[in-house]
């Protein structure tokens, strides 16, 4: 009997690695899928006589790697950081690199329309030319802010849809947790549901770094990267946006069971970090540039202008309006300023004198302080910004390609571990059909012998 025994659970057990396999086999392009295997041990043997009591089986075995999905996860944050923002610094680099239409090439033309109303400062056409020129300046100066305004609306929206996102896949997670808790208490295989589970952390992980730690019911606990909770077993809590806070960082609230955690969106990781960031360290002080800048325009020459006289020798008029709470219209030209009432001359009785005028084209070399850059020459600021805004495009760019290196890196290690190998699994189909025909050998010939002992008997 012991000889049947013996087969039948080697039988068995080769069945079980066999569907093992197979399911390896199955889920040989399944995104995220860890294989298993079939962990084998030999029964004690019950006596001095006995050789033992077969093979058991006492559980299948998950290839699983903790450090390795650690290491997956962290690359899928830092690669969501770059990647978020990488299109936004590239359409800035666009629109700010134009030689066209950018501000400089606005200043310039303006300079060059002072310039030759120096040659006749009485002349009317050339005058309105100056107008002109700083009209067209004007629609630089907007459209330049309209494009920086759009980028925060596009911001704000893609910030909800990913603490949408966020929120919807901690819910997930936590469901998942409860059933895989219930699964193990059941003694049922839950390979599936962590293989689930993992592949949410995974994208999650992509949306905002995160901290994972395994539980010992088999659930697993996710908190931001200071720290505060998101998945508790089967609690999960709600990430929202909140009022920035009184520096201009963007703000975030944890409402985790009953307790409400107010942080700052710094840091975060993933592409929630990188869009904060983003905000915070490029777009944020890029507009206050471009508004400190038409302010020094505005206050050097509606300054200067003031000094001067018009045609008909009274003060110069201002020449430009700045409005620092519209979108479309930071700065303008004065309403109903006319050719006339320019202030280029530097004497009331001399309206052909060109004093004021001259002035007025040195201003280029004047320095107005602007944020990020400190005081600069006006004709300076704009060339300086374009540069601190390719060196922090190239530096993102440099890191989002060391980010997808070391993500791919990351998944090739996890599938050195976790993954199936055709040809691995290939020669576990064959070794196991093998050990199920040796056992079902055995079998037989314990029959046969089994046969011919009751043949004796009668």
């Amino acid at each position: 009997m012991s000889m049947i025994n013996n087969a039948l659970s080697g039988a068995l057990a080769a069945q079980a690695a066999l569907a093992a396999t197979s399911q390896n086999i199955a889920n040989l392009q399944t995104p995220g899928y860890t294989r298993q295997g079939i962990l084998l041990r030999a029964a004690a043997p019950t006596g001095s006589m006995s050789p033992g009591n077969g093979v058991q089986t006492p559980q299948l075995i998950r290839f699983a790697d903790a450090y390795k999905s650690q290491q997956l996860w962290e690359s899928a944050s830092t690669q969501g950081r770059h990647a978020a923002v990488q299109g936004y610094l590239t359409q800035l680099e666009q629109v700010m690199g134009d030689d066209v239409s950018t501000i400089n090439a606005g200043l310039d033309d303006f300079y060059a329309a002072l310039n030759a109303a120096s040659v006749e400062p009485t002349s009317a056409p050339l005058r309105q030319q100056v107008i002109a020129s700083a009209e067209a300046l004007t629609v630089r100066f907007n459209s330049m802010n309209q494009v920086l305004a759009n980028q925060r609306t596009a911001i704000t929206q893609q910030r909800a849809a990913v603490l949408d996102q966020v929120n919807v896949l901690s819910a997930e997670i936590a469901t998942l947790n409860g059933k895989i808790a219930g699964a193990g208490a059941a003694g049922a295989n839950p390979s599936a549901l962590i293989d689930e589970r993992d592949n949410r952390i995974d994208a999650l992980a992509a949306l905002v770094g995160v901290n994972v730690v395994d539980q010992a019911d088999g659930s697993r606990s996710v908190a931001l990267k200071n720290g505060t909770p998101l998945v508790v077993g089967t609690t999960v809590g709600k990430l929202e946006a909140a009022a920035p806070l009184a520096d201009g960082t963007p703000a975030l609230t944890v409402r985790f069971a009953k307790e409400v955690f107010t942080i700052a969106s710094r840091n975060m990781g993933g592409q929630l970090g990188g869009l904060d960031d983003y905000q915070a360290k490029t777009l944020q002080p890029l507009t206050q540039s471009i508004s400190d800048m038409a302010a020094g325009l505005t206050t050097l020459f509606n300054n200067q202008l003031a000094a001067g006289y018009g045609l008909d020798g009274t003060p110069g008029k201002p020449l430009f309006q700045l409005d620092t709470s519209s979108v479309s219209a930071l700065l303008t030209i004065t309403p109903g300023i006319t050719a006339q009432d320019l202030g280029f001359s530097g004497d009331a009785t001399k309206p052909g004198d060109s004093a004021n005028l001259l002035a007025l084209i040195d201003l280029k070399d004047q320095s107005v302080p602007i944020a990020s850059l400190g005081t600069v020459q006006l004709g300076d600021a704009y060339t300086q910004l374009v540069s601190n805004l390719g060196t922090t495009s190239q530096q993102n760019q440099a890191a989002l390609s060391v980010a997808d290196t070391v993500r791919s890196y990351a998944k090739a290690n996890w599938a050195s571990t976790s993954g199936v190998n055709e040809d691995e699994e290939a020669v576990n189909l064959v070794q196991y059909q093998q050990m199920y025909q040796a056992n079902m050998k055995v079998f037989s010939t314990a029959n046969t012998l089994f046969e011919a002992t009751l043949a004796i008997l009668r």
